[in-house]
């Protein structure tokens, strides 16, 4: 494996002075004067002293909190699957260089990973995909001391853990707030890449409340401090020694570090902990919508400003918000008066709503601003909060269309649209296919060629339309020129 050093310079930057003289210009020869003693020359300014973060105290203070994790279990495996887990570091090397994978069936499976100190007890938090089906899970601290180690309760909508093991008066992490900490700020990662225990890593926050796909929950904090396998459920710190978030996620081609790390927030991991602690699972708010992004051409079809707020895609028949009257095609820009800038900010804040709670949504519809109580259900555990829809809409939109026939769409909800058969022009470069359903035209819904015709002629250069395809439905703006 080939090794990188990173060198931090200070460049200082030094100022000259210099000294010019002037003379006079007359017709008279001057008298003579005593020579002038030459000035001395200008001072040098001293160079200008960066200084750098202090990650040794850091180090010092935090690093006998953190530990090394270590899991064991059977898991099922084909015949070309080697049966180790994604935080292996010798899964690669097996599947490449290995003997030949027995038949499929189960097979010992050893991982590894990261974890912290959260209460003197012995209560560590992790990431889920550490210890999800370990059979056997082990907990090493800085101290040599090893411990098996009880989970508590996993979380896989955010990937956070809970372990408890039988010591007393051990090391504990601070936490801090993440939202106090800012793009550009240094931060720092204690953890176990490829078994290498207490390895400390640095960077800079790149990017907050990131939105990872299949991870709706979490407003992910990305970085580009070095996270490798093995870092996963290690703290991510900021330079007041205050724990952040848990490393959780790399972004890469190559299963490596590439300069895209990202960690679930402290805040949303802690209330994960509470609740596992106090009642052995996660509860979570629901509305019963499915929201998708809003960009500037849906933002002209709606009548918005701006593209802002979270658009509202479909809503299913046993959710609480179709029993409050939200309909596709609202724009959510509002949650009990907190506003909503982009649709990732929307499904955390849901989330922590109580379940029978009322939550009141601020939606645009039809140009109006309004108001809408919503019940607060309960999210089942599995179920995703939001999901992101995908596509919609003939001669001037380039669709060939007819009505769906009764059993063309098995395990939907439709009733009414337009089969697509055949795509070109706008509606291709928007992306419809064959086989996509277009339910509505800016709001209105159509069940014959001759509907859809008319509305496209009523658009100016933009429209929106709502289209199913499978089980998801989505409003894609459409460019008409």
């Amino acid at each position: 494996m080939q090794s990188q050093n990173f060198n931090r310079v200070a460049i200082a930057a030094a100022v000259l002075g210099a000294l010019g003289l002037g003379y006079g210009l007359s017709n008279h020869e001057p008298p003579a004067t005593a020579p002038v003693p030459a000035a001395p020359p200008a001072a040098v300014a001293p160079a200008a002293q960066v200084k750098l973060p202090d990650f040794s105290s850091i180090v010092a203070e935090n690093g006998k909190a953190v530990v090394n994790i270590s899991v064991s279990g059977n898991r099922q495996v084909n015949a070309t699957e080697y049966p180790g887990d994604s935080d292996d570091p010798f899964q690669d090397f097996f599947r490449r260089f290995g003997p030949p994978a027995a038949p499929q069936g189960e097979m010992p499976a050893r991982g590894l990973g990261s974890g912290f100190i959260v209460r003197p007890d012995g209560v560590i938090i992790t990431n889920a995909h550490v210890v999800e089906g370990a059979d056997e899970v082990t907990v090493k601290l800085t101290d040599k001391r090893e411990f098996r180690a009880k989970v508590v309760g996993l979380d896989k909508p955010t990937d956070t853990a809970v372990l408890k093991i039988e010591a007393k008066d051990l090391p504990t992490v601070r936490t801090g707030d993440p939202v106090a900490s800012g793009v550009g700020d240094w931060v720092l990662a204690i953890g176990s890449p490829f078994g290498f225990e207490n390895t400390v890593t640095a960077g800079i926050i790149s990017g907050k409340s990131r939105s990872l796909p299949d991870e709706g929950y979490v407003p992910f904090i990305q970085t580009d401090v070095a996270v490798n396998p093995g870092n996963s459920g290690g703290p991510l710190f900021n330079l007041k020694g205050e724990v952040i978030g848990i490393n959780s996620q790399i972004y890469s081609r190559t299963g490596g570090y590439q300069g895209l790390s990202f960690a679930v927030p402290i805040d949303v991991a802690l209330k994960v902990e509470h609740q596992l602690l106090d009642n052995g699972k996660v509860s979570r708010g629901r509305l019963g919508i499915s929201i998708q992004e809003l960009n500037q051409s849906l933002a002209d079809s709606f009548g918005l400003e701006k593209p802002e707020g979270a658009l509202v895609g479909s809503v299913p028949a046993d959710g609480p918000a179709i029993k409050a009257g939200i309909q596709p095609g609202d724009v959510i820009l509002q949650l009990n008066g907190r506003k909503i800038q982009s649709s990732s900010e929307l499904p955390p804040l849901v989330a922590d709503l109580k379940p029978g709670s009322e939550a009141v949504l601020g939606v645009w519809r039809g140009g109006k601003h309004l108001e809408i109580s919503v019940p607060v259900g309960e999210a089942p555990q599995s179920e995703p909060l939001a999901m992101n829809a995908a596509e919609a809409p003939q001669g001037r939109l380039g669709l060939a269309v007819r009505p769906v026939q009764p059993g063309e769409a098995p395990g939907t909800d439709i009733a009414g649209g337009l089969l697509v058969e055949r795509v070109a022009g706008p509606a291709a470069k928007a992306g419809i296919r064959p086989g996509d359903v277009v339910l509505a035209v800016n709001g209105q819904p159509v069940s014959n060629a001759g509907e859809l015709r008319e509305q496209a002629a009523r658009a100016d250069k933009r429209l929106a339309l709502l289209v199913q395809r499978g089980n998801t439905r989505m409003f894609v703006p459409l460019e008409l020129g």
